[in-house]
């Protein structure tokens, strides 16, 4: 099986793949294609089927996984599928495994790490906050190890949240080390948590996609209600550490326009905005660069606002 990640533009492909998305279109001249995107464990790909009625293409929907014929092309810097033929693979066919994208990183050890921070932590009930959800609660740890961190933009793969989380957690440690104008435990305990909604937010691969609840209350309101959840189940545990807390949470994007339903006003929100928009930038360009077919500039980027290029100048 040759992967998504080594195609090249002018290489054919003959090959199944998961159909991750399928969404009939129409063209300016008002002609009928096909939009799908393709996946395997690599990542994705979009692709075309400009002539879905013909008799190579047999029936299928999103979800499938499906044998495509076709050839690599390139549009605007991004490589994109031209289907010629489809066919629709029966169960046995295909490795489910080799179709969903995986974190690159040790699931385990990075999980194993997060606990360590957890440890770490003298609050007693922060640390009791955190051991209900990463240690008691066995359905969300193995849920939470399985999550991605979004749909599409970054560490949208299986143990993206994981990632995403640990390497939030770090940078706000070591903002630790360097601004002991900072409470620890709590930033700690906010970074380790302020992306937990989204285990409820995101369904679990091969769909990743929005629950109703996730479209209805978003990833942030979420969280905030779950830490509420565990906070009234821990005995005596302080109303005021648990508005701090959830203020953390529900303050972590930093701006209304980004969808924060508050901006920080506390030290350790801003200190957690920072480094959950540093993770995510940092990842995201990482994926750019990871995906892309050339070494010179690689065009405007409408989350960076900025054309970007590739590699630096001689």
């Amino acid at each position: 099986m040759k992967w998504i990640k080594d195609y090249k533009d002018g290489d054919r492909v003959f090959d199944i793949y998961l159909c991750k998305h399928k969404q009939s279109a129409v063209t300016k001249n008002g002609k009928s294609y096909e939009n799908v995107i393709l996946q395997d464990r690599t990542g994705t790909i979009d692709a075309k089927i400009w002539d879905p009625n013909s008799a190579g293409i047999e029936e299928f929907s999103a979800l499938d996984y499906i044998e495509v014929y076709g050839e690599v092309t390139s549009f605007n810097g991004a490589l994109q599928v031209n289907i010629k033929r489809v066919r629709l693979c029966r169960e046995g066919e295909y490795n489910p495994a080799d179709y969903l994208p995986v974190s690159s990183k040790n699931i385990d050890q990075m999980y194993q790490e997060l606990l360590g921070f957890i440890k770490s932590l003298e609050n007693p009930y922060l640390k009791k906050l955190l051991e209900s959800f990463f240690v008691e609660d066995q359905k969300f740890a193995e849920i939470f190890r399985k999550s991605s961190a979004a749909k599409t933009v970054h560490h949208g793969f299986v143990g993206g949240l994981l990632e995403h989380t640990l390497s939030v957690t770090k940078l706000c440690n070591y903002y630790c080390s360097a601004y002991p104008v900072l409470n620890r435990d709590l930033l700690i305990t906010a970074a380790i948590c302020h992306d937990i909604g989204k285990t409820r937010e995101l369904s679990l691969f091969p769909e990743n996609d929005y629950t109703d609840e996730g479209q209805l209350l978003g990833h942030i309101v979420i969280g905030a209600e779950m830490i509420g959840e565990k906070a009234r189940m821990i005995p005596g545990f302080p109303k005021g550490l648990e508005g701090e807390l959830k203020h953390c949470i529900l303050a972590h994007h930093g701006e209304y326009e980004f969808g924060s339903p508050k901006k920080p006003a506390l030290v350790e929100a801003v200190a957690l905005n920072f480094a959950d928009n540093t993770d995510a930038k940092m990842q995201t360009f990482t994926e750019i660069l990871n995906s892309a077919t050339t070494t010179d500039w690689l065009g405007f980027n409408r989350l960076f606002d900025s054309n970007l290029r590739a590699t630096h100048l001689e």
